[in-house]
């Protein structure tokens, strides 16, 4: 059954029943999922009872997908030297006009397996979705609003990481489709990498997105090289005098303004993430350009504690070795290409998280089988 499932997301099949109709009248398919030319087909309904009983409990999908990627490992198609990470879009199986907004709302609805095991999730302290999420979904309360593709809808982002040298994917996160799981899922997805393959790359590469300070520090503690793009909204300043215009003096650790007044660190601000510097009111009083700084009494900038490794990255962006760890994460944006436009996988067939964990790793261990079939038999020198 499970090369049947890997048979039907190779090509598209996503109906069960059609599946395993295919395979009963198509000798290659009979050949690969070793039933021979009298072995019987299991049926439609089987599928079904096994993908939300023993298979979903034995977690047997990541343990295929592990099994893959310790294939392409074996042939050297993994190198660990370059990592690449992102996340695309998938739409849920709910539909988008049936939106209810609070818990108490899908408390109400129907008790159906995805509803349940959203609140079971919920009342443990674990849950998919913040508090605060504007709508949930009655059929499918796990999955997210998003409108990343213009009009909302509800869906999960597939995230995978991938080695940029042969561009096989080394590890896969479903999550709820907003943009804050995503460094969730990268953080999950490194750490489950190095403890089942023993892999640790020497540099990541990401968009915009992932360069948070928190997360580059994050990197950085793990000897992780973060060639993204630091997200800088220190231009953001409402018109006021931005934080460039100030010098930082770091033995001293304060700041000097252009009209050579200090702002010294505050310790009581109580915020471990922010590190906040304060002019004097009187300097500020009697200052000449006081309305282009400040529309309060005295000037404060608020300085992250990752203020360092956000320079160090940004010292990084005009180096050729970034440059070309920018290039090569086209790669993982041409896997979810393929995969919406080659394999058909827009839209999710099962519901919950669990259901699209499943259903984001047999599109990935088809994918890799792909690029481990087709390498090999181009002849490439493996080791």
């Amino acid at each position: 059954m499970l090369r049947m499932l890997l048979i039907g997301y190779a090509y598209g099949i996503r109906s069960e029943r059609q599946l395993c109709s295919e395979v009963h009248l198509n000798l290659a398919y009979r050949w690969f999922c070793r039933l021979g030319l009298d072995g019987a087909v299991p049926d439609h309904s089987t599928f079904s009872k096994n993908r939300y009983g023993r298979f979903r409990k034995s977690d047997i999908y990541r343990v295929l997908f592990e099994e893959v990627v310790a294939q392409c490992c074996v042939a050297g198609l993994v190198t660990s030297e370059g990592f690449a990470v992102d996340g695309s879009l998938i739409s849920g199986d709910a539909a988008r006009t049936r939106r209810v907004e609070g818990v108490d709302a899908i408390r109400q609805a129907d008790s159906s397996r995805p509803v349940r095991e959203y609140l079971e999730a919920l009342d443990a302290g674990n849950p998919v979705h913040p508090s605060e999420a504007r709508y949930l979904s009655p059929t499918d309360p796990a999955a997210a609003w998003n409108v990343k593709e213009g009009r909302g809808k509800f869906g999960y982002f597939n995230n995978y990481l991938v080695d940029t040298e042969h561009a096989v994917i080394v590890d896969v996160e479903a999550t709820p489709a907003r943009l804050s799981q995503e460094i969730v899922a990268t953080k999950a997805m490194l750490e489950r990498v190095s403890k089942r393959h023993i892999l640790r790359p020497d540099k990541l590469a990401a968009d915009k997105a992932y360069g948070t300070g928190p997360f580059l520090g994050w990197l950085s503690e793990r000897s992780i090289v973060p060639h993204i793009p630091v997200l800088d909204r220190q231009h953001q300043t409402d018109g006021l005098l931005p934080r460039e215009v100030f010098t930082f003096d770091p033995d001293k650790d304060h700041y000097t303004c252009p009209q050579d007044k200090i702002l010294k660190r505050s310790t009581a601000s109580g915020d471990l993430q922010v590190n906040r510097y304060y002019a004097k009111e009187t300097d500020c009083r009697l200052c000449p350009i006081r309305q282009q700084c400040t529309r309060g009494r005295f000037r404060c900038l608020s300085v992250s504690v990752d203020e360092p490794i956000r320079q160090q990255t940004k010292a990084l962006q005009d180096t050729e070795p970034f440059q070309q760890s920018r290039r090569l994460r086209r790669k993982v944006e041409m896997l979810f290409a393929h995969m919406k436009q080659q394999f058909r996988f827009t839209r999710l067939k099962l519901r919950g998280l669990g259901g699209a964990s499943e259903e984001c790793l047999l599109m990935a261990t088809v994918q890799n089988l792909r690029r481990l079939a087709r390498l090999r038999r181009s002849g490439m020198q493996t080791t």
